[in-house]
């Protein structure tokens, strides 16, 4: 054997390594093939459905957002955009074609339903889809943005899926709300989510949107105010979504009252500024008495610094706080439902905060030594309250302080 030759195993099948072979993308071919369907099934939608989920031959899962532009305008799009590709084939049975009605276009979610349910990972070309128009809706005459938006409730409704955060968050952009066509849809697409389902679960579909504190961002720049805001749903006959943004404008000013009164308070502001500022939010913000007064006393105990070293300690900081910022509550109860909404709100403090649950009757006294509670609704309380909460052990508590008040209230009468 000469050196040079390398020894083999006899009758061993050497294998050849084989290589990738890279197929050249075709999405216009795609399109034309499923157009094809279309043609030969009429648009009869059910019978290409049944069909089409079928084929070995489509390659879904590398042409999906191909499949779904020919859903949605009936021929294959460019990349990136919402200009149909040269020389595309056509067919008019797609979303944009049909009639603007929602029994039109629920034909067509049903008809996606049916191909996801057989190849689910067809929910991500369908959002991917929705992205790209709905952020071109300029692009579209009012007739085929109500379209997109009614499909987009119907997609929700029938639950096909979409994560609403990559659906709705995508549309705040400045430059894309700046033209209006966000709001129009937004409108019709809450009018139509609301035809079938209760707002708590619209709610609900825009908090895991993340958009429910962010309604206004929905407005141009120069539209965004809670009174543009109220007179544009009030004519869409939207009042419940008025209703509910009015609240979320109250709860976010209340937070916001509280947090700078809590630092004031822990700032040893004095309590006179402290009153004028929450009168100033108050009176700017049109906030209700009862909710600011019930603020005021949370931001109270929040600015408490609890040592935790023992509960004398802790009895000590929280009455202190009591009687030396009482005032601020006091300017606040000017009425008798003001008074039960802050003693109520201090029973459940006092139940709720193991640091309290010996200070009720104490806490009822001095508000009371302040002018903040009046005998009338303490005795009321006492003889007719409603909240559970600890009330036995508070209504024991406070029984000596009681029969002082009806004491003296019998010494009044004689």
């Amino acid at each position: 054997m000469s050196s040079k030759e390398r020894p083999t195993l006899g009758g061993a099948r050497i294998k050849t390594r084989k290589r990738n072979i890279a197929v050249p993308n075709d999405p216009s071919g795609f399109a034309d093939n499923v157009i094809q369907f279309f043609r030969d099934k009429d648009g009869d939608l059910d019978a290409i459905s049944k069909v089409i989920g079928e084929v070995d031959d489509l390659d879904f899962s590398r042409y999906g957002d191909t499949l779904f532009e020919v859903i949605f305008t009936g021929h294959a799009l460019q990349p990136g955009s919402v200009v149909p590709l040269e020389d595309a084939s056509d067919q008019p049975w797609n979303v944009l074609a049909c009639e603007p009605t929602k029994s039109g276009i629920l034909v067509y979610v049903s008809f996606v339903q049916k191909l996801i349910r057989r190849r689910p990972f067809l929910i991500k070309n369908l959002e991917n889809n929705l992205q790209r128009l709905l952020q071109s809706l300029e692009h579209y005459g009012p007739e085929d943005r109500k379209k997109l938006a009614v499909f987009t409730a119907l997609t929700f409704s029938q639950k096909l899926g979409l994560p609403p955060e990559t659906i709705f968050e995508g549309l705040l952009k400045d430059a894309i709300v700046q033209k209006g066509t966000v709001l129009s849809f937004l409108t019709e697409f809450c009018k139509e989510y609301l035809a079938d389902n209760k707002f708590e679960e619209l709610v609900s579909l825009l908090k895991r949107a993340k958009v429910d504190d962010r309604l206004l961002e929905f407005f141009p720049m120069q539209k965004r105010t809670v009174e543009a805001f109220n007179d544009h749903f009030h004519k869409a006959g939207l009042d419940v979504l008025v209703e509910y943004n009015n609240k979320k404008v109250f709860d976010i000013k209340l937070r916001e009252l509280k947090a700078t009164v809590t630092t004031m308070i822990s700032e040893e502001a004095p309590v006179d500024d402290v009153i004028a500022f929450a009168k100033k939010e108050k009176k700017d913000s049109s906030l209700p008495e009862v909710d600011v007064l019930l603020d005021l006393w949370d931001a109270m105990m929040d600015a408490v610094q609890w040592s935790g070293k023992n509960q004398q300690q802790n009895t000590n900081l929280a009455l202190r706080q009591v009687k030396g910022r009482g005032k601020l509550l006091g300017a606040f109860s000017t009425t008798s439902k003001a008074e039960f909404a802050l003693i109520y709100k201090v029973q459940a403090c006092c139940y709720e905060d193991a640091k309290l649950m010996k200070l009720f009757a104490e806490i009822v006294r001095i508000l009371y030594d302040l002018d903040v509670l009046g005998e009338d609704t303490i005795l009321t309380w006492y003889r007719k309250g409603t909240n559970p909460k600890g009330r036995q052990v508070f209504v024991k508590a406070l029984e000596p302080f009681v029969k002082w008040l009806e004491e003296a209230e019998e010494e009044d009468d004689e």
